[in-house]
């Protein structure tokens, strides 16, 4: 909700997707997502992918994980927000994404180095778990 607020006024686009598996997961359902986004306030969309169809063709994993498109469209960020988890201490800056979305922004090249997004696993459907997960 941060990121959107303060990237409000540049040029970025930005939506949330949530593929988690809503059927064995209500508290997952868009009705509950809907309820979350307004309580935190998103100034962006937030869909629900109820297919997983666009999770497998992002290779997504887990929830939160980022990815951030240039201005052709090419995947130029695919990591985490900063590095924070919920038992560090360490506080949520989003440092890491947003040195990307900088970078962008900036036309500058984005740092090569990436550590990937950290968090839950999508919940899948079953048998619906993505071949790249050796399932």
């Amino acid at each position: 909700a941060k990121l959107g607020k303060d990237y409000a006024d540049a040029n970025l686009g930005m939506v949330a997707i949530s593929a988690n598996d809503a059927d064995n997961y209500p508290d997952d359902a868009p009705d509950k997502l809907k309820e979350m986004a307004q309580e935190l306030g998103f100034t962006f969309p937030f869909c629900h992918d109820q297919t997983q169809e666009t999770a497998q063709a992002y290779t997504a994993a887990c929830t939160p994980d980022f990815f951030l498109f240039d201005a052709n469209q090419e995947l130029v960020y695919r990591g985490q927000l900063d590095d924070s988890r919920p038992s560090n201490g360490i506080p949520v800056t989003g440092k890491d994404l947003r040195a990307a979305i900088d970078a962008v922004l900036g036309s500058q090249p984005v740092n090569s180095e990436q550590k990937p997004s950290i968090g839950c696993n999508i919940k899948w459907k079953p048998g619906n778990e993505p071949a790249y997960f050796g399932v």
